[in-house]
């Protein structure tokens, strides 16, 4: 009769065996892992099928007494396809935070106990003293069997230091994963140790493989949220090489006829329509947010230009105390700059733009208000390709929203919310 812990054995080992070939398949599929992620992942998810698939032929020799030769060596080759995954995870973790596993002392510190596990296995085929098999085909400790299983612990304690020590440069959802990963087969070996606990194993190695099977999909996320973001930037790149050709021919024009009428005014402009093109150039290779302070002098720089040419036409106020956060780059003054070309008409009444800023409970706020013409309601949920490629890159740059909606009394209103980074 099959006892109850043959089943969790067998449960266990299928569950393990499934997660280890729905990562090994996914390493191989998956088309947003480059080179070096793919290789890594195919040789580590095999590495857990072949340690799987053992299981079973252990299971096999287990359940038949008179194997107790080959169960001595099936436990050898399951103790070792236990333990490779290990260093191979140090890999991971040093590539992940940037660091040079060849030359990383965590890892030679790793391959180290590996082989010192790899000896005392070896040394525990030809003694007692670690384990051995009675002729009824059970698995019973010696004297020093805790001295077997030290390296590994070691292993796995060194690991999850790494882990902690560089926390600051893992994404959490990789911080965490990696946690995931280590503490419940380490808590499971620390117990193993005094007590046989192989279904406590083979659960802390399951749950093991499951984040690693989480870590392959986060990767494939982050690898897609990457390209996603190379276009965004692209597109705001393109936007700035693509400056309205008549606002720059207008502010020549005034500069060229000011330096008669007013010299000191066309310095200012110059000064003001220079810092304008360099943080519009600057922002072509910021990749990440920026604060908000420099995104408001692009605005401010901007703004002076235009009144410089339509004077009391455009009027301007802003109330920022709060400009400590960062945003997108090309946020802030692609919204101002919209709200001028749709809204100025020199022959009719000033058009007056409110630039506001506010610290919210959950992050920081960001409203540009105008008394323009207003837009037509469609707009709102369908915005034209400023506007979008704003939503866009706030949604993937700072998980921020933008939301556009018609003022009281005429104009339009673009409320922009940026939460608090953690």
């Amino acid at each position: 009769m099959i006892s109850l812990e043959i089943i969790d054995y067998t449960f266990l080992g299928g569950a393990m065996l499934l997660l280890s070939v729905l990562g090994l398949e996914s390493a191989i599929v998956v088309p947003s892992l480059d080179r070096w992620g793919k290789r890594f992942f195919i040789a580590f998810f095999t590495a857990l099928v072949l340690h799987s698939t053992n299981f079973f032929l252990e299971l096999v020799v287990y359940l038949n007494p008179t194997l107790t030769m080959l169960q001595m060596a099936s436990y050898y080759v399951d103790s070792m396809l236990s333990a490779i995954p290990f260093p191979m995870l140090a890999v991971y973790l040093l590539h992940c935070c940037g660091e040079d596993w060849r030359k990383s002392h965590l890892f030679h510190v790793m391959l180290a106990m590996f082989g010192v596990f790899f000896i005392l296995l070896s040394i525990a085929q030809f003694t007692t003293s670690f384990y051995y098999i009675t002729p009824d085909n059970q698995e019973q400790r010696g004297p020093v069997y805790m001295l077997l299983l030290a390296p590994v612990l070691a292993m796995l304690l060194l690991l999850a230091a790494g882990v902690v020590r560089r926390r600051d440069k893992l994404s959490p959802q990789y911080y965490r994963a990696f946690i995931v990963c280590l503490l419940p087969v380490t808590l499971s070996l620390i117990v193993h140790m005094f007590v046989s606990a192989y279904v406590l194993l083979g659960i802390g190695q399951a749950v093991s493989a499951y984040a690693m099977y989480h870590i392959i999909e986060r990767y494939s996320i982050d690898q897609d949220l990457r390209q996603q973001r190379q276009i965004a930037s692209q597109r705001a790149s393109i936007a700035v090489l693509q400056m309205r050709p008549h606002f720059v021919y207008n502010t020549m024009t005034s500069i060229y006829h000011l330096c008669d009428q007013d010299p000191k005014l066309a310095k200012q402009v110059t000064l003001d329509f220079t810092t304008y093109l360099r943080k519009n150039f600057t922002a072509i290779a910021s990749e990440n947010p920026i604060p908000f302070s420099e995104e408001l002098e692009h605005t401010r720089a901007y703004l002076a230009v235009e009144q410089a040419q339509f004077e009391d036409a455009l009027l301007v106020y802003y109330d920022t105390p709060h400009t400590q956060f960062r945003v997108p780059p090309l946020t802030l003054q692609p919204i101002v700059e919209n709200a001028v070309k749709h809204g100025m008409d020199p022959d009719s009444v000033p058009l007056r733009i409110r630039i506001r800023t506010k610290e919210t409970g959950s992050g920081s706020e960001i409203v540009v208000e105008d008394d323009g013409p207003g837009f037509d309601a469609a707009v709102a949920d369908d915005p034209h390709t400023t506007l979008a490629n704003i939503r866009q890159r706030l949604v993937m740059m700072c998980d921020g929203q933008l939301a556009i909606a018609a003022r009281k009394g005429g104009g339009a209103v673009v409320q922009l919310t940026i939460p608090q980074r953690i």
